[in-house]
């Protein structure tokens, strides 16, 4: 990762050397080992090289350099906090806002810095559309980035500015507990419809015997809900999941499954829910 102008200076590429295809032209005067996977990551590294020395990296970018990889891709703009009263306009690729920095900041190595666990579920809770907030927090707090007492705590610290209302309603939707955001946005689903409130990642014990850990679960009617996600079509994974059916159904419980049509269109499904809890 370097800037052209640099490697020219110095001597150690010529003009024509770094427009070769040895190296991926990352944005104006940036480029990296044309070897490296495409990632927004990748151009995380190269917006530092550029932006003032002052502004740290943060939002959804702020993420993925936390360990949630695949919530920006690299054709997302990589996000940038700037603190007042400086002011940058980059070329397109990078966004900015303007907001203190002061605190809570990650560093690595000379370069890289970004918005810490804390602040970045608390900005994130803030800036995102309201379901899409509550899906990274509990993302975060599965990950460890940050626990989810101190997130509330945080966002009702807030004092009032945009998003503070939106970060504290996200702070108390999210659970931590969903292990995909399909888990996530199920939940939300059903404790917006009025049904009664189900429990998540719910251990089903049969006898004192573990027999599985559902999704969404009613315990005292022995109903579960599950994702029916795209894994569940892996080599192997259909006799798995009848076995753990079965061992369900052994149980007492019954199933209602969901699916991705059922998350844009979810009528259907809480009929099948309200039938099942009548």
């Amino acid at each position: 990762m370097f800037r052209g102008t640099w490697a020219v200076r110095t001597g150690l590429l010529t003009r024509a050397q770094v427009r070769s295809t040895a190296w991926r032209h990352l944005r104006e005067d940036v480029y990296a080992d044309a070897q490296l996977p495409d990632t927004h990551r990748l151009h995380a590294r190269g917006a530092c090289l550029v932006m003032p020395r002052a502004a740290v990296l943060g939002g959804r970018t702020a993420a993925v350099l936390l360990g949630l990889d695949d919530v920006a891709g690299s054709g997302d703009a990589v996000e940038v906090v700037l603190p007042p009263p400086l002011r940058w306009h980059p070329a397109p690729g990078i966004v900015v806002r303007s907001a203190p920095v002061d605190g809570d900041v990650v560093r690595s190595g000379r370069w890289l810095r970004w918005t810490g666990g804390l602040r970045t579920a608390v900005d994130l809770a803030r800036s995102e559309p309201p379901t899409d907030a509550v899906v990274l927090l509990d993302r975060l707090v599965r990950a460890g980035v940050v626990d989810l007492a101190s997130v509330r705590q945080a966002t009702h610290a807030l004092p009032r500015c945009r998003g503070s209302a939106r970060a504290r309603t996200a702070a108390m939707a999210a659970d931590g507990l969903a292990e995909s955001p399909q888990e996530t946005r199920l939940r939300l689903i059903v404790c917006a419809s009025g049904l009664p409130a189900p429990v998540a990642q719910h251990v089903v014990r049969d006898r004192g015997r573990f027999v599985a850990r559902v999704d969404v679960a009613w315990p005292e009617l022995r109903l579960a809900l599950e994702y029916d996600g795209l894994w569940h079509g892996e080599p192997g994974q259909f006799a798995r999941d009848r076995e753990r059916l079965n061992a369900l159904t052994a149980a007492g419980w019954r199933v209602v499954f969901a699916t991705a049509g059922d998350l844009h269109r979810p009528t259907r499904l809480l009929d099948r829910l309200r039938s099942a809890l009548a």
